[in-house]
């Protein structure tokens, strides 16, 4: 598209913290192609902080009728229209973001073709046929896929986050309450996933973890959303050693913050790990139910940790069987993989 003809953009963010992460390459894309637009991102409610401070996105702003049913998405689409948004990108494979965008009134809706929702689309965009019925493909290449279909040009796949003043001050704050010593080194441990408890590394061997890297000079931090937190509180109750538990004491935007300074963080295939990597701290990575071959870029940080058994990945939320892919995972190996790492920050 010319972007001559474009003065605003409307995008619809993914659903999930580590795919809005993934998303940053394209959203940069478009801020490049289309440097004169107004570029506003929609996401779940409750993730705005993800991307506030983001110099390439205008305003980040909740999809307010998100699950809320048809009456709801009338009443958006009726504020959208009187913006006049001349570019749609729905990155959600899903019929009501296509939908929503389309009763908004948006000039030209983009997405990947197929399903029920491929008449909504004014421009559909070919899904590769390597890609498969789960889209085996890096999320960056995904988002990027729909950007160069616009005519952006950049495809540099680097995810970045960055924070705000207020969201640093916030996490000093926190800190200060718990005791914490600026310059402390600080290891986080994210031991939950919004998808489901399948993707979660046992308790008590986030536990051993945790004894292991406190005992080698590390103060462990324990991060959850306030779902998560008695997942973390076991965590911290099966620990020998002592633990800062802020499960459910930041929002999503201080998070950021306290994450990037850390100097390693240790969780599941969820978004804390995106979130970490963004930042360019070390992260320790266990992969059960889930593929790395939709995640497989921005790695050169990342050890990744997964079984070899038959029946991963299955992208089940709940494991049917043992558990056998995340019991699999000895916290010996991961222990001696994580003081490897923090060893060499002080080498």
């Amino acid at each position: 598209m010319d972007p001559a003809s474009v003065e605003s953009i409307l995008v619809r963010a993914p659903n999930w913290v580590g795919d809005i992460v993934m998303a940053t390459p394209g959203l940069r894309a478009l801020r490049s192609h289309f440097d004169a637009a107004r570029l506003v991102v929609q996401v779940r409610p409750g993730l705005e902080g993800l991307l506030e401070g983001a110099p390439f996105v205008d305003e980040i702003r909740p999809v307010v009728s998100y699950h809320r049913g048809l009456p709801a998405m009338l009443r958006e689409a009726r504020a959208l229209r009187r913006e006049r948004f001349d570019l749609g990108l729905c990155i959600p494979e899903s019929f009501s973001s296509a939908f929503l965008q389309r009763l908004g009134g948006v000039r030209h809706v983009v997405g990947y073709g197929g399903g029920s929702r491929q008449p909504l689309l004014h421009q559909r965009v070919r899904v590769p046929e390597h890609w498969g019925k789960r889209r085996m493909v890096a999320r960056e290449t995904f988002v990027l896929g729909l950007t160069q279909a616009v005519g952006c040009k950049e495809s540099d796949t680097r995810v970045v986050l960055h924070t705000t003043d207020r969201d640093e001050t916030r996490a000093s704050e926190l800190l200060d309450r718990h005791g914490v010593e600026a310059g402390e080194p600080l290891v986080a441990i994210a031991p939950g996933a919004a998808f489901g408890d399948a993707k979660c590394w046992p308790v008590e061997s986030y536990a051993a973890l945790g004894d292991r890297v406190a005992t080698g000079g590390a103060r462990v931090t324990l991060l959850g959303a306030p779902g998560e937190a008695p997942m973390t509180a076991a965590v911290a109750g099966a620990m020998k050693e002592d633990a800062i538990d802020l499960a459910g004491q930041a929002d999503i935007a201080t998070s950021k913050a306290l994450i990037r300074r850390c100097r390693l963080m240790v969780c599941n295939d969820a978004g804390a790990r995106h979130i970490a990597v963004a930042f360019g701290i070390p992260a320790i990575v266990f992969f059960g139910p889930t593929a790395v071959e939709k995640t497989n870029l921005n790695l050169e940080g990342v050890r990744i940790f997964e079984t070899d058994d038959d029946c991963r990945p299955c992208y089940e939320r709940r494991c049917p069987i043992d558990h056998r892919c995340m019991t699999g995972i000895h916290p010996d190996d991961v222990a001696r993989e994580a003081l490897a790492v923090l060893g060499a920050q002080r080498a």
